[in-house]
């Protein structure tokens, strides 16, 4: 297994990849595959933490406890994508762009 920091380096980079493209991009399609590129280095910080800490103490029963959260986490991110992507296509269908600064249009 590699050390904890390799992944710590990783996740950090993936974070900071999806942070910079939900603040600089202005396409809602780019803004949820930033948010969920956000919530996988999270998963990935969580799976590799529970691998390091099963490896300290091997008592525990077998380390798959954060595996099966990031199972529930991935599950509710797919349905989170599911309702955003439909709501996107309503919105493109009403406005016939994705933009998000066209978004404020729908105050009146």
């Amino acid at each position: 297994m590699l050390p904890i920091s390799y992944y710590i380096i990783f996740s950090l980079v993936l974070f900071a990849i999806g942070m910079t493209g939900v603040a600089i991009r202005r396409n809602a399609i780019i803004i949820f595959m930033c948010i969920e590129l956000m919530l996988n280095s999270v998963n990935l910080l969580l799976v590799a933490f529970s691998k390091m800490h099963y490896m300290k103490n091997p008592e525990l029963q077998n380390g798959t406890d954060a595996q099966l959260l990031v199972f529930f986490i991935m599950v509710v991110a797919a349905a989170e994508v599911a309702v955003g992507l439909s709501v996107i296509i309503l919105l493109f269908r009403k406005l016939y762009s994705v933009d998000i600064n066209v978004l404020n249009r729908l105050k009146g």
